[in-house]
């Protein structure tokens, strides 16, 4: 499919983003980035645009100078996170949207080829790319054995960062931690980004604290159950969200106290 590299419209630790042909985007590998991984992201996302999930479509995957790209629809508009930074949206209003996003992705049948949580854990620990103690990898796994499995599909780093919100409604990018699971474990995975990752990076730390607040009371609204029920289980699933974040590459910094975080929530 024919295209040439246009403005850089975002980026990110490991690809940038690029206006291509009319109406498209390319998200281009950085050089000396994993082939892998992008290649891995273009497959989950295909799989949840075609089971009619909130995700870009994918038209094409092409290399460039040595360096792997993938093409997809563009999805013009703020995101969920510029919108509530600039007090466009209230804490209270960008949580609740967000809510009504996670059972969006919640609500779409997980497709096959998306991986389920123990097979992606499996996998991860074998290829060791985060170096991960084995007391801790173990751990883990037998901690999925013990809780509810689940089937659902996740999104696996759903926060306000990865909402852009389009003139046809949200739609979500960066799929490449899509799993089967309970959706329980999408709301982990956003209060680890929430409330301990984004209050260490940003001049206003009240504000994804107050989202994170907002998106867990309007999700428990909305699924009939109580906060207080919301919760506990969030818990039960936030030593599987730390190493989630661990595998995709937390800075240095955040990884020896995540890493010790989940040593003390396994013992």
């Amino acid at each position: 499919m024919g295209g040439s590299i246009g403005e850089k419209i975002g980026e990110g630790a490991f690809a940038e983003v690029h206006a291509w042909g009319p109406g498209q985007v390319i998200k281009l590998a950085r050089s000396g980035a994993s082939r892998r991984v992008l290649r891995h992201e273009a497959r989950m996302t295909r799989a949840v645009f075609a089971a009619g999930g909130p995700a870009p479509e994918v038209f094409d995957e092409v290399t460039i100078d040595g360096r792997c790209g993938i093409v997809m629809s563009r999805l013009d508009g703020p995101t969920l996170q510029h919108l509530s930074k600039t007090r466009a949206m209230s804490f209270e209003e960008t949580g609740a949207l967000l809510a009504v996003v996670c059972l969006s992705v919640h609500g779409t049948p997980p497709p096959a080829e998306i991986p389920a949580l123990r097979n992606y854990l499996e996998h991860a620990f074998r290829l060791n790319n985060a170096r991960l103690p084995e007391a801790v990898t173990a751990g883990l796994l037998g901690l999925i054995d013990r809780l509810a499995p689940g089937d659902g599909l996740c999104h696996g780093d759903l926060h306000s960062g990865n909402v852009i919100m389009t003139a046809n409604g949200p739609r979500i990018i960066d799929w490449t931690g899509a799993l089967r699971g309970p959706p329980v474990l999408d709301l982990a995975c956003c209060h680890i980004a929430q409330n301990e990752l984004a209050p260490t990076l940003v001049p206003d730390p009240e504000r994804p604290v107050a989202v994170n607040a907002a998106l867990q009371a309007e999700y428990a609204r909305l699924t009939g159950v109580s906060l207080a029920a919301l919760s506990e289980d969030i818990e039960r699933y936030l030593p599987i969200a730390r190493v989630l974040y661990l595998l995709g590459g937390a800075a240095p910094d955040q990884r020896e106290r995540m890493i010790a975080n989940v040593v003390a929530a396994l013992a």
